[in-house]
């Protein structure tokens, strides 16, 4: 039995602790939001509050949760994250298939791969991409916020070297049996890609909910912002004239720090569900998608 030397279990200690601080220094804010969102407004300005809520309440939920701005940029961002992921993941899936086939399979490949690689190294610019859709008439619209990042360079990459990493002989044998290459890679290539294809599954579903700045550039009208958007906008400003005693009452529960960090919480929320079912394959394909060139 081969046994680990003293160096080894050294440095392996080593990293375990070093991965364990990062962990518990990342988790540790989203911890004291959460723990704020569900204190006392007068707890949370006096800056009591740490890991643990102070006056347990949950009146900034509750407030967050009737507010129209809020449920409208959630359903925006919803919507938004359907059907980004549907366009992302088709293009990519159909852009990375042919560009994992050798050169004589397909010719120019080079030339195809370069073609999408540069657009990685030069961008058009923030004034020609904006003017570009507005002259399609995309403004004001879900597919402003889709559209322009229809095509996920890194994915594509990511997703090729994974394909090319699969072996031939299955692919070979598909062909013989008289399959074409539409059914060799949804019955195929797909199936053996779950660990790539969660991968990326996990890079546009975060990447489409958690951005904010398209939205604020190319959506005229707040009512359509998506919900990130909407957090980097949110000021509370209460009228008395214009708000019920009800409404009074409520907001002497909370103050704009809980009500902003209940609305982060809630925002990070889907995410937070989602991960733990992808993580699994989510290091087993970044780590083979990234083998070869």
């Amino acid at each position: 039995m081969h046994k680990t030397s003293i160096s080894r279990k050294l440095f392996l200690t080593f990293n375990y602790i070093l991965l364990t601080v990062t962990a518990i220094v990342c988790i540790l804010p989203l911890i004291n939001v959460l723990a704020i969102s569900f204190s006392s407004s007068s707890a949370a300005a006096a800056g009591y509050v740490k890991l643990w809520p102070v006056d347990f309440t949950v009146a900034s939920y509750k407030y967050a949760l009737t507010k129209n701005e809020f449920l409208t940029g959630f359903f925006v961002s919803g919507k938004r994250v359907l059907l980004g992921y549907i366009v992302n993941m088709l293009i990519t899936i159909s852009i990375a298939y042919p560009l994992s086939k050798e050169k004589k399979a397909l010719g120019m490949r080079n030339v195809y791969a370069w073609f999408f690689i540069i657009t990685m190294l030069f961008h058009g610019g923030l004034i020609p991409t904006y003017m570009t859709i507005k002259s399609l008439g995309l403004l004001d619209t879900i597919w402003a916020l889709v559209l322009p990042g229809a095509v996920p360079v890194f994915n594509v990459i990511l997703l090729m070297n994974f394909f090319r990493n699969l072996p031939k002989e299955i692919e070979e044998a598909a062909y013989i049996d008289g399959a074409g290459h539409w059914r060799v890679l949804w019955s195929i290539y797909c199936p053996l890609s779950k660990p790539a294809l969660a991968t990326i599954s996990l890079f546009v579903l975060v990447g489409h909910w958690n951005s904010w700045f398209d939205g604020l550039i190319y959506m005229n009208s707040p009512s359509n912002y998506p919900l990130q958007s909407y957090l980097q906008t949110i000021i509370i400003e209460v009228d008395p004239s214009i708000v019920s005693s009800n409404e009074l009452l409520d907001m002497s529960e909370i103050s704009n720090r809980t009500f902003k960090s209940a609305q982060v919480f809630l925002a990070a929320f889907p995410v937070l569900i989602i991960y733990p079912f992808l993580q699994k394959y989510f290091m087993k394909g970044l780590v083979l998608g990234s083998v070869k060139g």
